[in-house]
């Protein structure tokens, strides 16, 4: 699998003196004494790559640092040390010219604010970066509308921004970012200033999108119940620091720290872990017919588990081949902890 982004040591301190005393700290960075001197520490020592296809979710409570760091990924604001690979190129070392290419032929981003232009219909906001890079008119109409289709406003494409609901407008924002062909999208907390029932209708349209696009994906959000939705791993920040970055089922099962503990002690595991996640070796003594898949969520497997006397065989949906199996001890002690 294909490394999109490659994160070294990127720090991020916000101050007049941040360089000296990055330097001085020999990159162990106190949040607390750098405050005291003068400085903001919004990402410290942040290290990590983002496959191809995959959508990492960064988390964390306001000012962990997490829309700093998708900045620096993206090079909206300028790191105080470190380096950010794009498909292998150094950002760092880009000139201005080079990184707005960058920005309009590789990365698409959405924001909390929509920023739609309010003189321009849903048609011509969304056309209008093709427009920007060149493209003609009609090619760009045509792309537009293509992207109309996708994000479901069909109908609605000579409606202005005042004349859509929250949901739509931000549907207009994805479609805008999507028309360029992103290979990576930043997405900054977009679907927060939604009411829930629409914020759950664009999770659930934004993972159908992801199916069929397969995007490169950083997505930044506060809402946990959010990243364990839509993430293929999580990384929950506190302080700049990156505390854990797994998936989400090893998050819940495995917090590294006290803190991501906190963060996952009140989530219903069974709404979360894949049977995948907590199966047995294949038991080759098993001779019940019963097959699950490997993908299910406990959730929706829990009742026939719990039901059956015997263990049960777990398959790989894609192959049908045998890769464990679940009994309902297993199931018991993981939902419910060792005192039950």
């Amino acid at each position: 699998m294909s490394t999109v982004i490659d994160c070294k040591s990127v720090y991020k301190i916000f101050g007049s003196n941040a360089d000296k005393l990055l330097q001085d700290s020999g990159g162990k960075v106190d949040a607390k004494k750098f405050q005291e001197a003068g400085c903001i520490v919004g990402v410290n020592n942040a290290s990590f790559t983002v496959n191809k296809g995959e959508m990492l979710v960064v988390m964390g409570l306001s000012g962990s640092g997490k829309s700093t760091l998708l900045r620096c990924i993206s090079r909206l604001t300028e790191v105080t040390s470190g380096e950010v690979f794009i498909d292998g190129e150094n950002i760092s070392q880009m000139n201005s010219k080079q990184l707005i290419e960058l920005r309009r032929d590789k990365m698409g981003m959405v924001f909390q604010n929509f920023a739609l232009l309010p003189h321009k219909s849903v048609i011509e906001n969304i056309a209008f970066p093709l427009q920007v890079k060149g493209i003609s008119t009609e090619q760009s109409m045509q792309k537009a509308l293509e992207m109309v289709e996708l994000v479901g406003l069909k109908g609605r494409e000579n409606y202005f921004p005042r004349e859509l609901s929250g949901g739509q407008q931000q549907r207009v924002g994805i479609a805008r970012s999507l028309a360029v062909e992103p290979d990576v999208w930043f997405l900054d907390e977009p679907f927060s200033a939604l009411d829930p029932l629409i914020r759950k209708e664009m999770q659930d349209e934004f993972l159908r999108l992801q199916g069929v696009l397969n995007k490169t994906i950083m997505f930044v959000t506060h809402d946990f119940d959010e990243a364990l939705r839509l993430a293929d791993r999580i990384a929950i920040m506190k302080d700049g620091i990156i505390e854990q970055l797994d998936t989400p089922a090893n998050i819940v099962l495995n917090p590294a720290t006290e803190y991501v503990r906190k963060f996952t002690e009140e989530v219903p595991r069974e709404k979360v872990l894949k049977i995948e996640s907590i199966m047995d070796p294949i038991d080759s003594s098993i001779t019940d017919t019963i097959k699950i898949s490997k993908d299910e969520l406990v959730e929706k497997e829990a009742e026939k588990i719990l039901n059956s006397s015997v263990p049960l065989i777990v398959i790989d949906p894609k192959t049908n081949v045998i890769v464990g199996s679940i009994n309902s001890q297993k199931v018991i002690k993981v939902l419910f902890g060792d005192s039950k």
